[in-house]
């Protein structure tokens, strides 16, 4: 039985030729941008059956973003953030992005507020929506509406 010697250059492009692969395989079947099922599915699966009830949440979103590749959100919940009433979690959606699910932050007593800022990828004009939910079981939703002038995710 005889070792074949491969170089590292032969390994590191036959390794960069299986991902590229891999990722055009992984990206062509997929549906192009989520819509209000998909949406209703994500915030399902991150709530289950609870009913969101409005308030309490306030999304701070340019009304317009010149670029849809970073727009700068700030999400807040009114809480007293003690022990026995916090935010445990607020889940971002976005209605038209090709995943509905845009991102997930999680809050402890510990945070003091509840309040965080992030940049999020929107791919076209659409609505942000934000789903807290309490440490008592209560789920609170609202959403925020952002036009984008240059697509974020290719559109």
């Amino acid at each position: 039985m005889t070792q074949q010697t491969v170089s590292r250059r032969a390994f590191v492009g036959g390794m960069g030729a299986g991902a590229l692969a891999i990722t055009v395989v992984g990206i062509t079947p997929q549906a192009a941008f989520a819509d209000a099922k998909m949406l209703a599915d994500a915030v399902k699966k991150a709530i289950g059956d609870k009913t969101p009830e409005q308030g309490k949440i306030t999304i701070d979103a340019p009304q317009i973003a010149e670029n849809g590749s970073t727009v700068p959100l700030s999400i807040e919940v009114e809480s007293p953030m003690t022990a026995d009433n916090y935010v445990k979690a607020v889940h971002l959606f976005a209605d038209k992005n090709p995943a509905a699910e845009v991102a997930t932050l999680r809050f402890t007593p510990a945070n003091g507020q509840a309040r965080a800022s992030v940049r999020v990828r929107l791919a076209q004009t659409q609505n942000v929506v934000a789903v807290a939910e309490m440490s008592d079981g209560k789920i609170y939703q609202t959403q925020a509406a952002v036009k984008v002038t240059i697509g974020g995710c290719g559109g």
